[in-house]
């Protein structure tokens, strides 16, 4: 597993020994730490409980959408609050069968639905730590997008492809909603990206899959 510092209080958590990489991000807020995404079970997220583990703050889980690499570590976090958009709560309940019998060859350790516990709509803000979550449909129509407004870093999950030969992510909604969400993108505060699979990159990147669509 890769490990880096992102500027203040960020560190990604890159597993590079797959068919591609996965990124789990962690933010250490002021008053919380933040686990984005679970990845594909228990194994998954060792390395950051460890890394949290003697830190005094409470830790919150945040699902960017329903797909199995980045929910199947749920159930490691059972004591914690875990936040998703509320389609992605329905998505994961209706998928997770078809999920686990298409994929359980990813299964990195246990593997069990833990669903999320508190779900939202349109936007929610901690405002002790400047952690802003928002609704962002493109890669999948239950997507979210988390804005760390102190560090300046946004984490738009498979909003962007998974690689810089591929930029543009697989799309399970209408176009004209992925450019909305894009547009969205660009009119906020940041400079850097972090995404689900990809390298960290630039906010220029979001004009660059514009550009391509």
């Amino acid at each position: 597993m890769k490990i880096q510092k992102i500027k203040n209080r960020g560190i990604l958590f890159t597993h590079d020994d797959l068919d591609w990489d996965l990124n789990i991000y962690l933010i250490k807020g002021r008053k919380n730490n933040y686990v984005i995404d679970t990845g594909l079970g228990s194994l998954s997220i060792d390395h950051i409980k460890r890394y949290i583990e003697d830190d005094n703050r409470k830790t919150i889980v945040i699902n960017t959408h329903y797909h199995w690499d980045h929910v199947w570590g749920n159930g490691s976090f059972k004591d914690c609050m875990i936040i998703s958009h509320k389609l992605c709560r329905d998505m994961i309940l209706s998928k997770w069968e078809n999920m686990m019998n298409k994929n359980n060859n990813y299964c990195f350790g246990k593997v069990e639905m833990y669903l999320p516990n508190l779900v939202f709509q349109n936007e929610l803000y901690f405002t002790e730590d400047k952690i802003r979550l928002f609704h962002t449909p493109g890669h999948t129509l239950d997507s979210i997008s988390i804005l760390d407004e102190e560090d300046k870093v946004l984490v738009l999950a498979d909003n962007i492809g998974d690689n810089m030969n591929e930029i543009v992510p697989s799309i399970y909604c209408e176009k004209e909603v992925y450019i909305r969400t894009l547009e969205k993108y660009q009119n906020m505060d940041f400079d850097i990206c972090i995404s689900g699979h990809n390298k960290v990159l630039q906010k220029n990147v979001i004009g660059e899959i514009l550009d391509i669509l």
